[in-house]
């Protein structure tokens, strides 16, 4: 692995970074689109590349069950069978286990569960998680980890701790595919002494990356940011820093400037498909009454596809008569809308003004 960085914000904890990969580099601060079921919601490859997406997440636990292993090895592993030659970041399916799967039981060596599709008894553990991901031939793995819920008592977050550090270990183990990196996840719920503890004992196993998890599960955001502020400190500096299913433009601004250098969410894609347009100045109803008649694009001076050729009016007409077409146009906007403001971000982390300009976006985002 090779990651190195390129600039430093002097009155912020933020960096620019190069992830250099086994299918190509990644600019950081980058926003990484989620593709769950090995393509991102409505998108095809080639827009995603003109969007200017460097790397995109699978999710281990889905593609595993739909299409499974046998169909995307014969394929050649995921960016063969998904048609995109970039960068992938897998997660474990650890989460999903946790959110989707019924009737678990947690083991030492991993969890057996209903499937969430068929009611099917399935098992995965970090030995099955890393194997999935070797499988899929992601450029990044990542390590098989409990996720607790919030809140969670110290006890209980205790307990699933140990039990991450365990499986971390065994992902450690595992053998990968060629040129694959494996980040480890941060654990410990909403506790000081037991995030530091987390990413002490990973730093001993040894990972090429370091994430944050456990996090956007309904905490505030006050308490999102503690766990951050407590954590990045004693994160390896030379190493990338990933904060796992955040989240909000205004989140994601913030957590720079704390010294995050990746994220996720599948927000930018969700929200599209039901008509909510992110802007500078906070989310637009693009299905709303009051744009029936308005011929303006869903935001003044916006450069991508959408807005250059459609106003809220059509999108709007679209939406509501559940054409596809609008949802698409939306999540095209979106995800332009993202990947822009990573590019903002760099842009202004390298020019040495990325605290100005993070405090006037800031301030200038409300949720309408």
């Amino acid at each position: 692995m090779s990651f190195s960085l390129i600039a430093t914000d002097s009155a912020t904890a933020a960096r620019r970074g190069r992830l250099e990969t086994a299918h190509g580099g990644i600019d950081t601060p980058c926003f990484m689109p989620v593709g769950t079921q090995g393509t991102v919601k409505a998108m095809t490859p080639d827009e995603l590349v003109a969007l200017g997406a460097e790397v995109i997440l699978g999710n281990s636990y889905h593609l595993n069950l739909r299409p499974g292993m046998e169909v995307i090895r014969a394929a050649g592993g995921l960016h063969a069978f998904s048609n995109w030659s970039r960068p992938i970041l897998t997660d474990s399916g650890g989460y999903q286990v946790f959110s989707l799967a019924k009737l678990r039981k947690v083991q030492p060596d991993g969890v057996e569960f209903q499937s969430h599709i068929d009611g099917s008894t399935l098992f995965l553990g970090p030995v099955e998680a890393m194997a999935i991901q070797r499988d899929l031939g992601s450029d990044i793995a990542m390590a098989f980890d409990e996720c607790t819920p919030y809140p969670c008592e110290h006890d209980a977050a205790r307990t699933s701790l140990e039990l991450t550090i365990d499986w971390a270990r065994t992902c450690r183990e595992q053998p990968r595919a060629a040129g694959q990196l494996v980040f480890g996840i941060v654990q410990g719920s909403m506790y000081e002494d037991l995030r530091l503890e987390s990413i002490e004992r990973l730093i001993e196993i040894g990972f090429d990356g370091y994430a944050i998890g456990g996090l956007s599960v309904g905490e505030p955001d006050t308490e999102m940011f503690k766990v951050v502020d407590w954590t990045v400190p004693a994160m390896p500096a030379a190493m990338p820093r990933y904060l796992m299913g955040v989240g909000t433009p205004p989140q994601i601004v913030d957590a720079v400037r704390r010294g995050i250098d990746m994220f996720d969410c599948v927000l930018p894609t969700r929200v599209g498909r039901h008509g909510c347009a992110y802007t500078a100045t906070g989310v637009v109803q693009a299905k709303a009454g009051r744009f029936k008649d308005d011929l303006a694009p869903l935001e003044e001076g916006c450069p991508c596809y959408t807005c250059r050729n459609f106003t809220k009016a059509y999108i709007r007409h679209l939406l509501n008569v559940h054409e596809i077409l609008g949802m698409r146009l939306v999540t095209i906007h979106n995800l332009d809308f993202y990947l822009r403001l990573m590019g903002q971000i760099r842009e202004h982390l390298q020019a040495g003004t990325l605290a100005a300009f993070s405090d006037h976006f800031i301030a200038g985002y409300s949720a309408a």
